[in-house]
């Protein structure tokens, strides 16, 4: 192996090719028109222009990632995770153009891949399984009644990644959970065939890392937790799973290694396991590198993509089951570009600034200041890790980095993560996939009011500081100068109305016409802010009407309003709107149709999410302006509608 290809955009280009260099081999790749700029480039020796945009003409373009090896002179392939990672037959291609695959053998990976042929193949060497049965045309809603029971989960068969997953609570649910999950599927996998599953809850995530080679051999790196998901997805991970018995623990190491042993497997993967309090059952195995292997890697002081590259080369693993040991505890949590209050919606644009934490945590990720974050792929900005003694050490560690970051630009997840590290439940151990469901005040976390006040102050001393810079007239004056009495000058910031006053070095302020806060400001290159003898480093960034405001307590964002209402162009657009660019899959509604508040009307796919646009109130569709299929750009009008009494 002298020269690799790296199927596959972002981080885990970055991660791979790191290694790839540190075994002499030349890490190369490909690029579609949207990461033409991406960092991940940076760690290539060339790649080869992918033309188009969504993952269906680039990323999952078979041919062209094999013919774009042939022209850049690689003799391996690393897929890394997702797009075609799991694809036997992509596999098996590159293996018929006669270069080498990273990863597991195009059998297993098809074996895996079929969810309802890995559950048989689980209990067949016996691994405990969930009752589950294949949806059809024959459904029998007796069968499903006493076999499976609910609440249950309707599942993609060729799934993963949570798409192609609905929870049903009840059997009326069951017909409805079945066409959006088919729908989905379809989509996303090529194939609508679902299973229905029994659904633990609650209950933990928990899998095993197991790496085997083409001698024989199978051993396991021992378990992570992955109980903190968002739509089936996860979120926060860590490595080991706190509160397993040993007994548990051991039973669900021996459980993955006898099913990796009965493949005859080879590489990296990872097998699957809901967890109750003293049992557990086999979800599904991932035939590839997990995102979350960082925690992993941090605990065994492995690089398990080096193990990746010596196995592909036919060397045995590089370490037996005694061998390999564990080290203190390692949380990873992923950074990403949506916001939690608004049912995880992805957020797009340019990230004007992006800065990390002060270096306490190990950083996975292919972003920098001035990026715009696409609406094609996976909004994830980046993996932060720490890895420290103890589970309370890493997750205060993980918090404190995450909270010092700079990230102005599109919204992000950064606020959830920091609560949830610090939440009493999680650190006590009560992490269950209902654990989102179950601490709902989570969804809003942001800094304190006591903060807020902080960096307002902040924000107005810059704000101000800003004005005279750019007054080539005035500049010299007195800050808000007047030459006869008025009231006092004020700014319109997120909706309220922000009456201030700069005299010297002190501001005072006042909100929606509450009692004044008077801020202090030592200004000497660096912006302290003391409000009743308690002073506070800031750092402001001002870009428009944008002022990003971060000190140790956290960030927040002050828009910068018109004073005076302005005409709002969606009101006369006649319809709702995309709330970001992505592809139409589905249109519910005709003209003519009448709906009422929250009525489905148009589903669109963006960012691996799918986001159903609804009816604000009673009204008559008069207009349907998008079909299946069609991309359409955040803020089209999708649809027009005409109010009913």
């Amino acid at each position: 192996m002298r020269t690799l290809l790296i199927a596959n955009r972002g981080e885990i280009v970055a991660r791979i090719a790191r290694t790839a260099r540190r075994l002499g081999i030349i890490p190369v790749g490909v690029y579609s028109d949207p990461d033409r700029d991406s960092p991940a480039l940076t760690h290539l020796d060339a790649a080869v222009h992918l033309a188009g945009a969504t993952a269906a003409d680039t990323y999952l373009d078979g041919p062209a990632l094999i013919d774009a090896a042939r022209r850049l002179g690689a003799d391996a392939i690393h897929s890394g995770f997702g797009f075609l990672a799991e694809n036997a037959g992509f596999a098996s291609s590159v293996l018929d153009a006669g270069l080498i695959w990273v990863g597991p053998s195009p059998q297993s990976i098809a074996a895996m891949g079929d969810k309802l042929e890995a559950i048989r193949r689980a209990a067949a060497v016996g691994v405990p399984v969930l009752p589950s049965i294949r949806l059809d045309d024959a459904l029998d809603l007796t069968r499903v009644s006493t076999e499976i029971g609910f609440p249950a989960l309707v599942k993609a068969a060729a799934g993963g990644g949570g798409k192609g997953m609905r929870r049903v609570e009840r059997v009326e649910e069951l017909e409805a959970a079945i066409a959006a999950a088919g729908g989905e599927a379809l989509r996303n996998f090529g194939d609508g065939t679902l299973y229905l599953e029994r659904l633990v809850s609650p209950a933990r995530h928990v899998e095993v890392q197991v790496f085997g080679d083409r001698h024989g051999d199978v051993i396991h790196l021992f378990e992570r937790e992955c109980s903190i998901q968002r739509r089936h997805q996860k979120i926060i991970e860590e490595a080991p799973a706190p509160g397993l018995g040993g007994a548990l623990r051991d039973s669900l190491l021996t459980a993955a290694v006898s099913l990796a042993e009965s493949l005859d497997y080879e590489n990296a993967g990872t097998v699957e396991f809901v967890v109750g309090e003293d049992d557990f059952a086999f979800i599904e195995m991932n035939t590839r590198l997990q995102v979350e292997h960082p925690v992993t890697e941090e605990i065994t002081g492995l690089d398990l993509v080096e193990w990746q590259l010596r196995v592909a080369r036919g060397e045995p693993l590089p370490a037996t089951q005694d061998e390999v040991h564990h080290r203190g505890h390692a949380i990873e949590a992923r950074l990403y570009a949506e916001d939690p209050a608004t049912g995880w919606a992805p957020g797009t644009g340019r990230m004007v600034r992006y800065r990390r934490g002060p270096g306490l945590a190990r950083y996975e990720e292919s972003l920098r200041s001035g990026m715009v974050i696409s609406p094609y792929y996976d909004p994830m900005i980046a993996k932060v890790i720490t890895h420290c003694a103890t589970r309370s050490d890493a997750a205060a560690v993980l918090a404190s980095e995450l909270e010092a970051m700079h990230l102005h630009g599109p919204v992000t997840n950064r606020d959830f993560l920091v609560a949830t590290l610090r939440h009493p439940a999680f650190l006590e151990g009560f992490t269950t996939t209902d654990f989102i469901g179950d601490h709902p005040g989570l969804l809003d976390a942001g800094p304190e009011d006591a903060t807020h006040t902080i960096h307002r102050a902040a924000a107005l001393w810059a704000r101000t500081l800003g004005n005279r810079d750019s007054d080539r007239h005035w500049g010299l004056a007195p800050a808000h100068w007047r030459n006869v009495p008025a009231e006092r000058p004020f700014v319109v910031l997120d909706g309220h109305r922000v009456e201030y006053v700069v005299h010297e070095n002190r501001v005072v302020v006042a909100i929606d016409g509450a009692r004044d806060h008077e801020a202090t400001i030592h200004d000497d290159g660096a912006t302290v802010v003391e409000i009743d003898g308690v002073a506070t480093p800031c750092e402001v960034h001002l870009e428009g009407g944008n002022l990003w405001v971060n000190s140790p307590r956290g960030q927040s964002l002050f828009v910068e309003q018109p004073r005076f209402e302005a005409h709002d162009p969606t009101i006369v657009a006649g319809g709702p709107m995309a709330p970001i660019p992505g592809t139409v899959t589905a249109v519910l509604v005709s003209a003519g149709d009448e709906v009422d508040e929250h009525s489905d009307l148009v589903i669109i796919e963006a960012m691996k999410m799918e986001h159903r646009i609804r009816a604000r109130g009673p009204a008559v569709v008069v207009e349907v302006l998008v079909a299946p299929g069609d991309q359409v750009d955040a803020g089209a009008v999708l649809v027009h509608l005409e109010e009913r009494e």
